[in-house]
């Protein structure tokens, strides 16, 4: 898709998803590097904001847009929902039979032939 700039960014959504990352990375920070957590780790951290709200809005003025959690449940819905017209029967018809199907018990074979 081209660039257009009248496309909308979500600004809320990306700050909330970068929000639930920053906490995830803190708690993996206060578990894992209790002991090497420095200033910088968490300047590091502070400085990717700005830089996923900058990657995130030139995507979403590419067109790209990902889908929520709740687009998928739906979206998993519909695929298991049974199909409207249930009652009818399966209109696809049998492959025509060739050497290599079976076509029943082996009266057709020659005998004394074995394969």
């Amino acid at each position: 898709m081209a660039w257009d700039s009248s496309r909308p960014v979500p600004w809320q959504r990306l700050s909330r998803e970068w929000l639930v990352y920053a906490v995830v990375m803190i708690v993996a920070f206060l578990i894992f590097l209790r002991d090497t957590v420095n200033g910088a780790s968490v300047l590091g951290l502070a400085a990717s904001y700005p830089l996923y709200l900058g990657f995130g809005a030139v995507l979403a003025k590419f067109g790209y847009q990902r889908k929520t959690f709740r687009d998928l449940r739906n979206e998993t819905r519909a695929r298991q929902a049974p199909p409207a017209s249930s009652s009818t029967t399966n209109t696809r018809s049998r492959p025509a039979p060739t050497r290599r199907t079976s076509t029943g018990p082996s009266q057709h074979r020659k005998k004394g032939k074995k394969r």
